[in-house]
Order: structure tokens, then sequence, then C-alpha cells
């Protein structure tokens, strides 16, 4: 009952029960609207939520897209060799894009890294991780040949000093010390026996001290554009620091082979030459196997091996016109994976016939 001094007696329970009857209609009321408001403000969060994540989603899948760009992308070209010099545009245009090389070989057990490719176009036929940096050997005294035949006429005569006697590693190994040699034998033994003694002499004759030259080496280098390239020593022998990659030697390989007298030398399988010693002659021989196993259409060009570099080469063939350059750089069979390669390119990209020849027996 009411106490409300403005209710008349006997009315106070209806209106009462009337006026909680429409409290009770506003209170509903109320709850539906809060009901309402509470499912558009979820909504609303749904809905901004929605986008948050959707906007996450679109960046991270520009972001897929960058990272696949980037790692589809080709190396940026450096404007510097590793030596800091800058770089001349290379002689032989090499198109390295992955995926359409028209030889497709994957070798049981590998080499680190190889290329096959036409000497005179720079077409790549095939290739594996053609701009790693590893270390070459011998295969450096393709740049010290080719600074030489730059600098000095063939009939000049070398001297044999201590330095080039006294050199490690493989030699010519019968150099008369302080007498002249001619500069041409020199050259042979430099690269069919890959003399690090001639690579000395030779050194010291063109710019007076091993260092002159090593850094006209990199200024060469750095001038044909082979910007995996740094040079040390004008023989390869043993040190961390000198390497390349099988790009880079595709170059050189194809520089070499048009001067003459580095063409004519690395074709021999042997040589017999004057030399200042008792018997008036050396006998050298070439250690290249496609050379040694008589390859059909071999023409060259170096080989190399110390422990950090395993076994490298840079062989070139010609067969109907056609010049192709293969190079191995760590490879556990030298021979049979260059007649492998040069055979895939002469047959299967130019079409020619096989020619019949002893293979190159396993493990060379």
């Amino acid at each position: 009952m009411s106490n409300s001094p403005f209710l008349v007696q006997g009315s106070g329970s209806r209106r009462s029960r009337a006026a909680a009857r429409r409290r009770r209609r506003r209170l509903l009321g109320a709850g539906v609207l809060a009901t309402v408001l509470a499912a558009v403000v979820v909504v609303l969060m749904i809905g901004r939520s929605d986008a948050k994540h959707g906007s996450a989603s679109a960046s991270t899948a520009t972001s897929r897209r960058a990272h696949a760009h980037a790692r589809n992308a080709p190396f940026a070209t450096p404007i510097r060799s590793p030596a800091g010099l800058a770089l001349g545009h290379p002689p032989l245009s090499l198109d390295l894009s992955a995926g359409d090389d028209p030889v497709q070989i994957a070798f049981h057990h590998p080499p680190r890294a190889g290329l096959l490719f036409n000497l005179d176009t720079g077409r790549v036929l095939w290739q594996l991780n053609p701009l790693e940096r590893l270390h070459m050997a011998s295969l450096t005294k393709m740049m010290t040949a080719l600074r030489v035949v730059r600098t000095t006429p063939s009939g000049a005569p070398v001297r044999i000093t201590r330095g080039a006697v006294e050199a490690a590693g493989s030699k010519v190994g019968v150099l008369p010390l302080g007498k002249n040699v001619p500069v041409e034998t020199m050259l042979y033994g430099l690269l069919l026996p890959s003399g690090n003694d001639a690579a000395v002499a030779l050194a010291q004759h063109v710019s007076g001290s091993v260092s002159a030259f090593v850094a006209g080496m990199n200024a060469e280098a750095a001038r044909l554009g082979l910007s995996c390239t740094h040079y040390t020593s004008p023989s390869g022998y043993f040190n961390a620091h000198n390497y390349t990659c099988a790009a880079d030697l595709a170059e050189l390989a194809h520089v070499d082979i048009q001067q003459p007298r580095i063409a004519g030398i690395v074709h021999a399988a042997s040589a017999v030459l004057p030399f200042p010693i008792k018997t008036g002659k050396l006998y050298l021989y070439n250690n290249n196997p496609l050379l040694v196993y008589h390859y059909p259409g071999a023409t060259g060009m170096k080989t190399g091996y110390t422990e950090l570099a395993g076994d490298c080469l840079v062989g070139t063939a010609e067969r109907n016109g056609v010049r192709l350059g293969v190079v191995l750089l760590h490879s556990p069979e030298l021979g049979r994976q260059a007649e492998y390669l040069l055979n895939a390119g002469f047959q299967e990209v130019y079409r020619q016939a096989p020619i019949p020849a002893p293979p190159v027996p396993p493990g060379r």
C-alpha cells in the first residue's frame, strides 16, 4: 500500500500495479534497446577487427610478393671489384637467368660451381652457382699469361731469379738460376705443367716484383668487369684471398682464347722447347684431361688444384665452327664432367653428331 498523500484510498493498489507494469515495460524496452545497442557495438567491433585483420593480410601478401620479387630479382650489379677498383664492361655477354638453360644436368656428385657456354656469343647452356666466389688455384695463371702476352714481345728473354727457383708447389723444375730463358718457353712452362716458378719469373720480368705484377692483375680484372675476382699471387698457390667465380672465368677464357700466343700453347698436349741446360731442350706435358685423353675438338685451356680449391678446370673445344667452354670448380671428376657437359652442348644444343672416342677414365 502506497503512503503517497496524493492517492485515494482503494485506488492505490490498482495504480501501483499499473505503474509496475509500465516500469516493467520500460525496463523491458530499455533491455531490448540495450541488447540491440550491444549487438550493434559487437558488429562494429567485429567489422573493425575484420578490417584490421584484412589490412594485415594485405600487408602480409604484399610483403610476400616483395620477398618473392627480391628472391627472383637479379643480383645487384657491383660497380667495384673486390680490390676496390671501378669495374669495366665484361667482354662477353653471359645470360645467367636460371631456369631456361638448354642443357639440364644434375650430377650425382656435382662440382661446387660450373658453367657451360658458347665462347663466342656468351650463350649459357648450363650453370651451377656461377657467381659463387671460390678458390681457383692455378686457374690464376690464365690472367698471368694474359698480362705477359700483352706486355712482352715473343722474343724477350726472361731472367731466372732466386725467388722463381725457390717457388713452392708445382714447377717446371729445372729453371737455371741467373740465366735467360725465352719468354715463350716460360709461357709453356706456366700453362702446361702449371709451373709456379715460371709464374714468379714472368711476374718479376714484367713488373719488377711479384706484388707490382699482382696489382696489375687486379687492375686488368677490373677493366674486364670481373666482379668476383681477386688475385694475391701470379700462381694461385695456397692463398685464401685468391678467388673468383665461374662466370668471371668464362669471361677470361673468352679473352685468352683470342690471344694467338695463349691459344697456341694451351692447345698443345706436349712441347719440346729450347732451354739453356746441357741437353738444350725442355720437355713439357699438358695436364688438361681433355687433351691427355684426346677429347675430340679439345683446344685447351687450364687446370688447377690446391686443397682449398679442389680440382678445377677451364676447358675449351671446337667442332664444326662451334666453340664451347666449360668451367668446373672443385669437381670430384674433372675430366668426365667436362666431357659430359661438352658432349651435351655439341649434341643436344647444336645438333652435331657424336664423335666416337674413348671416354675419360673414371675418377679423372
